[in-house]
């Protein structure tokens, strides 16, 4: 097993210098599932909920938090996002919405917590918003998928046993 970054040799946090890195281009992919109730999904598509349209709302939060991503997990390096996307894929068995952030930057550090941030605000996001219809709704899944540019090289997940 590697050693660890982010502590130095007495085991006190740090923020990773990144300075000698090379500056790549950088994307990482991340997905997540949000399940509900066949009801709830067709409200949350519908664009008709009581607190606006469901998934304009959560792609819009899912950026904003790819941006703010090092305002929100320490020791992440504060990055000039060149791309943040979020998008959402209806799922009518399990019920609910497939959540794909895909996050890109040319810099000197990868983008994996900016797309897992994106996920998992959007999906926080649609539960905020149907919670009154839907208090059963579960957040789940949420992992990286892929990833590329960097000193580590590209990784790829393996797919799940059910892809949804």
């Amino acid at each position: 097993m590697s050693k660890l970054t982010h502590l130095d040799e007495a085991g006190n946090a740090r923020m990773v210098d990144v300075g000698e890195k090379h500056v790549t281009s950088r994307t990482a992919v991340a997905e997540g599932f949000i399940a509900m109730t066949p009801e709830t999904l067709a409200l949350a598509l519908s664009g008709d909920a009581k607190k606006g349209d469901v998934l304009a709302a959560a792609r819009i939060a899912g950026i904003m938090a790819a941006k703010k991503t090092s305002e929100l997990i320490p020791l992440c390096h504060p990055l000039a996002l060149s791309k943040a996307s979020v998008d959402f894929t209806p799922s009518d068995d399990p019920a609910g919405l497939q959540i794909r952030a895909e996050v890109r930057v040319t810099g000197q550090t990868g983008v994996e917590m900016e797309a897992l941030t994106a996920v998992s605000v959007a999906a926080l996001t649609i539960y905020d918003m149907l919670k009154a219809v839907d208090r059963g709704m579960e957040i789940g899944g949420v992992r990286l998928v892929s990833k590329s540019g960097g000193r580590s090289g590209d990784y790829a997940a393996r797919p799940r046993k059910t892809e949804r």
